[in-house]
């Protein structure tokens, strides 16, 4: 970190004290409680009468419920209740998932048990309460229901046809939401180009599947009417409020507690009927009850996304310009849309970012959501980025080919240059800094592109067809309530940081935002360290307690470090200068004279050590009688911060892609990815590091394995890990990844988000490596998961 960044953050003493963590690749301090099997899950709280709950979850794509027979499992061995929709329905008010700055959205109000019907494989429908999870399994097997099986909408392309069936009549048709952005010249714009290449784009519907699968733990106590919820989720304060609102609570009597969560990636952002149904149980029977979803029950009951069919056109001068885009975006979100962030906005990300890094002027774009009888979608890791740079990053490289320009220097004539912001783009979105000319200038080097491209060259001549592909990407991160605030939905746009300074010189530092395995903990000492002047070691971090923590969003959209972050180090610095009051009431000396350095007061010119602030701790809780009269210096800081000089803070990218195409099997190995990104000020490259190679390959993921198939009956054929493929780390290629920082000047920290640019440009640059290796044959593919069986097609070869 060099010396500007240390003044910025006033977080190093003058005297020059090695005590900087921020910018260091520093290891995570909880990393040893996890490798000692001490991590605390959910599935790890057990609690004193608790019971276990199962679903009796519908077998088929929409049905009516019939006649209920659960009398032989109500007599079963440690069988508490089993409930059905109408008597949670009792206690727990519907929800209706639209946003208001989505004008005209509409969804239909959605019960925690499903009530008459049901409207998708996997929706639950009854609850099985007992004493243990065995119990309530076997119970669950002796339960029998007379279905009647109703039409399915099964294909979105047909959602909107006449004569599909609507699957809720009162809602008129199956549009969830429909939007346009026109900037009025878009059809001059292709009248005037020297070059139109179409193209369509399918994307498969594939869900995340964390190492931890979603669980909760409702405990009620009906003495004082508390609610305890211990939870595997993103965002504690959102779940206090839901629960508080739909089960008549007041939010003070609810309290939610995520202690460590195996991972999210957007699964654990959301609301989940049968988390509320959980809750409800706890009530009614008034002791704990426990739900952990089992990995196969996941593949029906966790939210899905990126279901979509992309038409897209691009319109080019002879010099290769891009003069405007125009896009159709269809996609299908199940049969109701998820509460409260809805299913719309991974469609109106994709509206707003195709053709994001690009200088163009005109731009066309409709999105149409539609209902069908599937798994709800909605926010995944990257919402709706992965689609965007996959169409956009893929007719660019198609026009790239028509003209005869390569790829790189078709991106090099059209990014927005380095010194044209701040700016918008032509989708209207706000950019304030990006870097996309050094981060192109930066991957060509790394990469060696020139000398790859005459090693591609070479090996074409024996037979052995490989491909690079690049793409550029910008990311949306620190969003402010843009996002969902100006919807209505209470989902907080700001976080708070409050920090305590204990009696042996030690601090604590609580956080909105939580640790789901992303190293949240660690940047958060780290600024804490910095900002109060402490060593790392001295600083605890407690985070995912509502009842503990400030008011916060919680972790996703990429903000933990830059809005999080940001709320530490604003609260560091205040205890910072707090103490150095405190130092100068003890010491008598003037406060300018002093500054705080590891663990110690210090002389500011000197770098002397006066007192240590364990000194200063025993004082101040102790012995205040030996200070003079007067008030003394706050000890407990609180502070937040919210993004609001821009609606989001973007991050930009490239990656590259190299592979190898076996033209006979069509199988494709994966050589080697690069990325360079710039997410603003690295607080710790490691961290970073790490989130640019797993979000990597959970895109890759995307773009070569992961896809829920259904049949035309709309049910999930591959609902088990035996037939859902993942990323294996044999079939992973070597990731070189390198940085450039733009910090942002939204905030005093400077950070962006890192957590899924990864994720959004991996899927673009292998599709236009597999097809770059294909280009030979004249042919290519644009149908992801890209798998054997559909480069074969393309080849003619099946």
């Amino acid at each position: 970190m060099n010396d500007v960044t240390r003044k910025e953050l006033n977080a190093v003493s003058a005297a020059g004290q090695a005590s900087a963590y921020i910018g260091t690749s520093v290891s995570r301090p909880n990393a040893r409680r996890h490798l000692e099997g001490r991590g605390t899950y959910v599935d790890d709280v057990v609690l004193a009468r608790m019971a276990h709950v199962v679903f009796l979850r519908c077998p088929l794509a929409h049905a009516r419920i019939g006649r209920i027979d659960a009398d032989y499992a109500r007599s079963m061995p440690g069988v508490i209740a089993i409930v059905d929709g109408k008597q949670i329905a009792a206690i727990c008010s519907p929800w209706v998932a639209t946003l208001a700055h989505l004008p005209g959205m509409k969804s239909p109000p959605q019960y925690p048990l499903a009530i008459e019907r049901a409207c998708w494989q996997g929706e639950p429908v009854l609850a099985i309460v007992a004493e243990t999870r065995q119990q309530a399994e076997d119970a669950l097997q002796m339960v029998n229901v007379d279905w009647e099986e109703l039409p399915a909408v099964a294909d979105m392309e047909t959602a909107l046809a006449p004569d599909t069936p609507v699957i809720h009549p009162e809602l008129g048709d199956n549009l969830c939401f429909r939007k346009t952005i026109d900037t009025g010249n878009v059809d001059a714009a292709f009248a005037a180009a020297d070059l139109v290449v179409e193209e369509t784009f399918r994307f498969g519907r594939h869900t995340g599947v964390t190492m931890e699968t979603r669980s909760v733990l409702a405990d009620f106590d009906p003495a004082e009417r508390k609610l305890t919820v211990y939870h595997s989720h993103q965002a504690p304060h959102m779940m206090q409020d839901l629960y508080a609102r739909h089960f008549d609570l007041p939010e003070t009597s609810v309290r939610v507690i995520c202690k460590d969560v195996g991972g999210s990636f957007g699964i654990k952002v959301h609301s989940y009927p049968d988390d509320f149904a959980t809750v409800a149980l706890s009530i009614l029977l008034k002791r704990p009850v426990k739900f952990v979803a089992d990995r196969l029950e996941s593949f029906v009951s966790d939210i899905h996304a990126r279901e979509h069919v992309v038409k897209l056109r691009l319109a080019a001068k002879s010099d290769g310009e891009i003069l405007a885009f125009d896009m159709i975006d269809l996609t299908g979100v199940g049969p109701y849309s998820v509460y409260p962030r809805t299913s719309a906005i991974e469609g109106n990300q994709v509206l707003n970012i195709v053709g994001g890094p690009y200088q163009h002027k005109e731009y066309r774009a409709t999105l149409d959501v539609v209902f069908q009888n599937k798994a709800p979608t909605s926010q995944y890791r990257g919402v709706g980025h992965p689609i965007a740079c996959a169409v956009t990053e893929g007719i660019v490289d198609a026009a790239a080919v028509k003209l005869g320009i390569d790829p790189l220097e078709m991106r090099r004539k059209n990014v927005m240059p380095d010194d044209s912001f701040p700016r918008s783009g032509a989708s209207g979105i706000k950019l304030e800094r990006l870097s996309h000319q050094q981060c192109l200038d930066k991957l060509e080097k790394l990469m060696d592109y020139p000398a790859l491209r005459r090693e591609q060259s070479r090996l074409r001549e024996q037979g052995i067809y490989r491909g690079i592909g690049i793409a550029v990407l910008i990311e949306l991160t620190n969003p402010g309530a843009a996002f969902y605030g100006v919807g209505g939905a209470r989902i907080a746009a700001q976080d708070g940081a409050t920090i305590r300074f204990e009696p042996t010189g030690t601090v604590t530092c609580l956080v909105g935002v939580g640790e789901q395995g992303q190293g949240t903990e660690t940047i958060f000492a780290q600024i804490a360290a910095d900002a109060v002047g402490v060593p790392m070691e001295c600083v605890k971090v407690v985070t995912g307690d509502t009842e503990v923590t400030p008011y916060g969003g919680g972790t996703w959209a990429s903000r933990g470090a830059g809005i999080g972050g940001e709320a530490v180090l604003q609260a560091g610095l205040a205890l910072r200068e707090n103490l150095r009051k405190l130092a100068g009431i003890v010491l008598k000396r003037d406060v300018a004279e002093l500054d705080i350095a590891r663990g110690h007061v210090v002389d500011r010119a000197s770098g002397e050590r006066l007192v240590e602030l364990a000194e200063l701790g025993r004082i101040i809780h102790f012995r205040p009688d030996t200070l003079p009269p007067g008030p003394l210096p706050e000890l407990v800081v609180t502070r937040t911060y919210a993004q609001r000089d821009y609606p989001f803070a973007f991050t930009n990218g490239v990656q590259a892609s190299y592979v190898e195409v076996d033209v006979e099997t069509g199988f494709v190995k994966l050589l080697k990815h690069w990325a360079v990104e710039d997410c603003g000020r690295i607080l710790n490259p490691m961290l970073v590091d790490e989130q640019m190679r797993g979000a990597i390959v959970q895109g890759i993921g995307g773009a070569l394995f992961e896809e829920c198939l259904y049949d035309s009956n709309g049910l999930l054929t591959n609902g088990s890990m035996a037939d859902y493929l993942v990323p294996m780390a044999s079939e992973m290629p070597d990731i070189v990844l390198a940085h450039v920082e733009t910090p942002t000047a939204t905030s005093q920290l400077g950070a962006k988000g890192a957590g899924e640019a990864g994720t959004a440009g991996a899927p673009a640059a292998v599709m236009n490596a597999i097809n770059d290796a294909l280009s030979p044959f004249k042919v290519s593919v644009t149908s992801q998961p890209i798998t054997p069986e559909k480069i074969l097609r393309a080849l003619g070869t099946i």
